[in-house]
Order: C-alpha cells, then sequence, then structure tokens
C-alpha cells in the first residue's frame, strides 16, 4: 500500500461536496471565469470563493487572473492521485475477493467427497 499521503486527503475531502463537483462538472467543459461558475449556484461570491480555494488546495484546479477576471480551470491529470489509489484498493478486494472465492470452492470440493 502506498505511504499517507495527505493530498489525497485533500482532493478526496474536496470531492467530497455537491457544489464542488458541480463546479468541476462545468471545468471539465473548459476554462470559466469566476463570475461564470457563480452563476448557477445561490451563494454569496465569498463562499463560492471559499470553494475554488478548496478546490485548488486539493491541486484539483488552476486558477489564474486576466485584468480583472479571475480564469479558472481543471488542473491537468487532476484526478490521477485519486484514481490511483481506487485502482490500488480495488486490486487489493479484488484479490481477497478471489482467494475467498477459491476458499468456498475448497469447502464444497470436500463437502462433496
Amino acid at each position: 500500500m502506498s505511504k499517507y499521503d495527505p493530498n489525497l486527503d485533500l482532493c478526496f475531502s474536496a470531492l467530497g461536496d455537491p457544489t464542488r463537483r458541480m463546479i468541476l462538472q462545468r471545468l471539465a467543459r473548459g476554462e470559466a471565469s469566476v463570475s461564470e461558475l457563480a452563476e448557477p449556484h445561490d451563494m454569496a461570491l465569498p463562499s463560492l470563493m471559499e470553494h475554488l480555494k478548496k478546490l485548488e488546495a486539493a491541486n484539483l484546479i488552476t486558477s489564474k487572473k486576466e485584468g480583472r477576471t479571475r480564469i479558472c480551470e481543471l488542473a491537468p491529470d487532476a484526478f490521477t492521485p485519486a484514481k490511483d489509489w481506487l485502482s490500488e484498493q480495488s486490486a487489493i478486494w479484488e484479490g481477497r475477493l478471489d482467494r475467498f472465492d477459491d476458499y468456498i470452492k475448497n469447502l464444497m470440493q470436500e463437502r462433496t467427497k
């Protein structure tokens, strides 16, 4: 198993909020200004900015200033750490389930003898 990664905690924490997931879905279509991202959400701009800060801290998005406008975009390979961790967990559980299946088959064969 991989070593403890605090960035993974930040990633999953950021993904745990529906507003942040909606922001990520929007950014998957391309970059957007903060005002564009705020449009569908019924919240004050400072609240939305807190969501953006959390996404940026988790390395899921990047932002840049263009004049007076802040533009956000999905970070390259944003979901790679989460995908890698989930793949690792999946492999562990598949191995456990395969061994359990073999164990059950052996039990069934012993009972039929």
